[in-house]
């Protein structure tokens, strides 16, 4: 792998540059970079559509079902500019996670019902894997669904649904039959969220918003031509679509604009007498922080060029989830180090999206912070905790 771009991807970075400078505005700039969660819905919802417009709502998708046929590193390229222009970030549970499982195991119904309201981001998907009593271990969920006529009727509870408050579809792990193994007997299954039955309640998080929801069936009907694959066979579906979750969790991107945040505050704060970007302690913290999310970075487009020959793509996206996810924490700790008193006050969502008032006491970087830092204390738990990524490096890699 060269260490440098060619000047074919310069030249395609300069029109990736081009183009976010005339369809971003400072508005919508402002609130993307706050940090806050859930992001603004309205901003997000109308990005998708200018992507979508522009064919590139889903650069990562096959070119039949609406992708750019670009390269991993075009794809990068892409996804690295818009982060550090302030564009929102779209939905992953759509375009990330439910898209490729349903152009993969889909049928030809269910690609055309569902796939262009996703790239034009008409629909938004909630994912109902977790429960009160299985967590990362999802072979111990009990959410059944049972087959009556047409139908299947749906009761349970999924918990940690990311921003189903604003989902009009979801896709959900069930139990369509019993089966010897645990993992057995597992379906995957599409559901309206505005069916009778389906009650979502939003969960108050410590940061002061509300990202997570719990998800109630109660006699849902859902039909049974919304299973996705054969029934009971969604065990291989969900380890291929945690896969994608755990490498787009790394988050490069993130760290790499989190990375030019800490500069700006260091930049504007002022400690013993001197902006804090001139602290040699401080220096050698943001250096070392630097190094790891090259490091990361780099391991991220070998995955992405290559599949690894020594060790399957598994392992290989626990691992980066695992880095990403501690670097993701490290990274707002650094940047609530140098906030310092100010980190102290967390905004309110309407205070974080507000203009800017020109407060010294308040600057334009302050709000949001420490809203990040708190949410993320949550990803060495999301889409599988730490403790599990470790045990699927151990089998998957080297056999124990």
């Amino acid at each position: 792998m060269e260490l440098g771009l060619t000047p074919q991807e310069r030249e395609f970075r300069d029109q990736v540059r081009g183009f976010l400078t005339s369809a971003l505005n400072a508005d919508v700039v402002r609130r993307s970079r706050t940090g806050m969660h859930p992001p603004n819905e309205d901003d997000r919802r109308w990005w998708n559509r200018v992507l979508y417009e522009k064919g590139w709502a889903a650069p990562h998708w096959p070119v039949e079902y609406g992708g750019t046929g670009w390269t991993p590193v075009q794809n990068h390229i892409f996804e690295y500019e818009c982060k550090m222009a302030g564009a929102p970030e779209l939905r992953w549970q759509g375009l990330r996670l439910l898209g490729p499982v349903l152009y993969t195991y889909g049928s030809d119904a269910q690609k055309q019902r569902y796939l262009p309201a996703i790239l034009k981001g008409e629909e938004m998907w909630a994912q109902g894997f977790s429960e009160p009593g299985a967590g990362s271990d999802l072979a111990a969920l009990k959410t059944s669904a049972v087959l009556d006529g047409d139908h299947y009727i749906v009761n349970g509870q999924k918990l940690w649904t990311t921003e189903g408050q604003y989902c009009e579809q979801g896709f959900f792990l069930v139990r369509t039959e019993p089966g010897e193994r645990p993992q057995a007997g597992i379906s995957m299954m599409i559901i309206d969220m505005r069916s009778p039955g389906v009650t979502v309640r939003q969960i108050d998080m410590i940061n002061g918003e509300g990202s997570t929801c719990e998800v109630f069936l109660d006699n849902v009907r859902v039909p049974a031509q919304n299973i996705l694959g054969e029934p009971g066979n969604a065990w291989n579906q969900a380890k291929f679509l945690l896969s994608n979750e755990r490498t787009s969790s790394a988050d490069i991107h993130k760290a790499r604009a989190d990375l030019e945040r800490i500069r700006e505050i260091a930049a504007g704060e002022v400690h013993d007498g001197r902006p804090l970007l001139l602290d040699p302690v401080f220096i050698r913290k943001l250096a070392a922080l630097r190094l790891e999310v090259e490091a990361l970075e780099w391991s991220v487009l070998k995955v992405a060029h290559e599949a690894p020959s020594r060790h399957p793509i598994g392992a290989c996206a626990s691992v980066l989830k695992i880095r990403g996810s501690s670097l993701q924490q490290k990274l707002t700790e650094l940047m609530v180090q140098a906030l310092g008193q100010r980190s102290l006050r967390v905004y309110r969502r309407d205070e974080a999206y507000a203009e800017p008032a020109g407060d010294p006491l308040w600057p334009a970087y302050a709000p949001g912070v420490t809203a990040d830092l708190m949410y993320l204390r949550a990803c060495t738990i999301f889409g599988g905790a730490m403790e599990v990524q470790k045990n699927i490096i151990a089998k998957l890699a080297f056999g124990f």
